[in-house]
């Protein structure tokens, strides 16, 4: 694979190779993809994430297309971890970074299930993960961008829509949203940049091998009846707009939520609500 940047009238676009970028969770899935294609605009990329084996095999693939690659094994979520990390990256970028995208972020199995019977626990796992160390990451990030950059927030369309089952997960991507906009109206006159990117339902090497949320083919088709598009995101369908609000050409463009999600606007959260309780009110008729 190699370095693929724009070219429009004899002018680079979208040309990354003067910036040094951070990824959380890019060993694998969206930050991955992420990675890839700011790699393919020509940017040096940190990749972080707690597993090392996926961090491997993204540094081996992003040097392959061209670039220099860093990996650092850390939790998002230890302030020693975020502060390696920062350290780390510094010092690869040599001395600054001009691209952060906080992409770190999930809910375990254990954390879905309804509102009504959610503990503090499960409440705290998500929301800590998802908002509280999305916004100190964003916050390191600033902190040392002395010229000015780019921080990239990954939410996701459950920031705006019902988000049944996992609802402590859409209120702290709604979070993130909102706080991406605060950020991008504090830390303009620094010369940063935020913005957020909301995807919609993206396939991902776990559920390809028969693991997670979109395991279930039945889902999948029900998923898939709500989009215009007629058919899941990719990891490689967000990628591309991280590249453009990373670039120079996206230097008029902050406190923006763009949603990649194949064009689907209903509650997406109302159908597959019913189609979980459908079977159980059959049941009791």
């Amino acid at each position: 694979m190699q370095l693929r940047i724009g070219v429009w009238d004899g002018a680079v676009m979208f040309d990354l190779r003067s910036k040094t970028a951070v990824v959380t969770g890019g060993g694998r899935g969206i930050g991955r993809g992420i990675a890839r294609a700011l790699a393919q605009a020509g940017a040096d990329v940190v990749v972080s994430g707690r597993s090392l084996p996926p961090l491997e095999d993204a540094v081996k693939e992003l040097e392959a297309i061209g670039v220099r690659a860093l990996m650092v094994p850390a939790d998002i979520t230890s302030r020693a971890d975020l502060d390696a990390l920062v350290a780390a990256a510094l010092a690869f970028g040599g001395g600054s970074i001009e691209v952060w995208v906080n992409n770190a972020g999930s809910a375990s199995s254990s954390d879905v299930g309804p509102l009504i019977d959610m503990t503090e626990a499960q409440w705290d796992a998500v929301v800590d993960t998802n908002l509280k160390w999305t916004f100190f990451a964003a916050q390191a990030a600033a902190r040392v961008m002395a010229r000015g950059g780019s921080i990239i927030n990954i939410s996701s369309r459950s920031g705006s829509q019902p988000n049944p089952m996992t609802g402590q997960y859409g209120a702290a991507k709604a979070g993130v949203e909102n706080l991406t906009a605060t950020m991008a109206v504090e830390w303009g006159h620094r010369g940063i940049r935020v913005n957020a990117v909301a995807p919609g339902v993206v396939l991902t090497e776990t559920h390809a091998a028969g693991a997670g949320s979109m395991s279930s083919p039945a889902r999948r088709r029900r998923q898939v009846e709500t989009i215009p598009l007629q058919r899941l995101g990719t990891v490689d369908d967000i990628g591309p707009l991280c590249v453009y609000l990373a670039s120079d050409e996206a230097s008029w463009t902050t406190g923006s939520v763009i949603q990649v999600t194949g064009g689907s606007r209903i509650p997406v959260g109302l159908l597959s609500y019913l189609h979980r309780v459908a079977p159980q009110e059959e049941g009791t008729a």
